[in-house]
């Protein structure tokens, strides 16, 4: 019996890649490999705030606008882009390896998902590691996802929720669901968009052998990143910090979206059958030669993934 998540093996042959994709990674590494060595978290997080360095600065939506919200540790901002007929809210969690990014670093992306899905997103700034180290960024995100549960339909008027993000975003989104399931005994998410996400911080085959090669992310960098997010000691079998492990009854259906050439591609591609296996809707979209972040990246396979973005929203919202 055919499975959603059945995998054509010619999607990982290089002769797959398009000739675009293949110009773009080759372009990505000459860029990361003429940065300087030995960039600390928070230098890396200036040069991009900056716009300095091999990742141009993305940019801002005219039609963006912010708010503030109870948090943890003081008001939280929320930072919204509104769909023009929408059907429901997006509840977004940005990446950058839970140390770097920020919500206005993703508006191109956000205006796509708002204008053909048909979303409004509402994006989070959670507090970044180092200086916050875990458990802040769970804790505001899960804190952001029950106000977005219980006020955000009346402040949007909008009844129909989706979450998700990329890479630590999508780490951050399984985390959140699994949160408000076991702590909150709530279940508001009927979609979950999990892009290229980590979801075994102890680190997956793909990440632990990738090596070298900067191609947006490497073995060296996801290691250092770790180190910033995590307190020494930490049990990172732990479902709170690596939701791979966690028992995933009861989640919404999920779309993962990962490409080939992605240091995390184990992650999606064991993530996605143990949501399966656990009784969820799952499916799998995985993009011949896309780097991690490809979805910040103006190319074809971003409209690709979010197209299949739409067609997954039509058939579980």
């Amino acid at each position: 019996m055919s499975s959603p998540l059945s995998i054509d093996p010619a999607l990982f042959d290089a002769a797959a890649i398009p000739p675009d994709t293949r110009a773009v990674n080759d372009e990505i590494v000459r860029r990361l490999n003429a940065e300087p060595v030995g960039l600390t978290i928070q230098e890396i997080r200036a040069r991009r705030i900056a716009g300095i360095g091999a990742f141009p600065p993305a940019p801002k939506s005219p039609r963006a606008e912010t708010m503030t919200i109870p948090g943890p540790s003081g008001a939280m901002e929320l930072r919204i882009i509104a769909a023009k007929h929408p059907r429901g809210l997006y509840f977004h969690i940005h990446g950058g390896g839970w140390s770097i990014g920020a919500p206005d670093q993703n508006d191109p992306l956000l205006e796509r998902i708002a204008d053909v899905v048909g979303l409004t997103c509402v994006s989070v700034k959670y507090r970044l590691a180092p200086e916050n180290p875990y458990p802040c960024a769970p804790d505001d995100c899960e804190a952001a996802a029950l106000w977005i549960a219980r006020e955000g339909a009346q402040h949007f008027g909008l009844s129909k929720l989706a979450i998700g993000g990329e890479s630590a975003g999508g780490h951050l989104s399984a985390v959140t669901l699994l949160r408000l399931r076991d702590r909150r005994q709530l279940s508001p998410f009927s979609v979950a968009l999990l892009n290229y996400g980590c979801f075994d911080i102890g680190m997956t085959p793909s990440a632990r052998n990738w090596g070298e090669e900067k191609l947006v992310l490497n073995t060296p960098a996801i290691e250092a990143f770790r180190k910033s997010f995590l307190l020494p000691g930490t049990d990172m079998s732990n479902p709170d910090v690596s939701p791979l492990y966690a028992d995933l009854r009861g989640m919404p259906a999920a779309l993962f979206s990962v490409g080939t050439r992605d240091a995390l591609l184990d992650d999606s591609l064991f993530m996605a059958p143990r949501w399966l296996a656990s009784g969820n809707a799952a499916e799998l979209a995985i993009h011949p030669g896309a780097c991690h972040g490809f979805l910040s990246l103006p190319n074809r396979q971003r409209d690709e993934a979010v197209a299949r973005m739409k067609t997954f929203v039509d058939r579980y919202f």
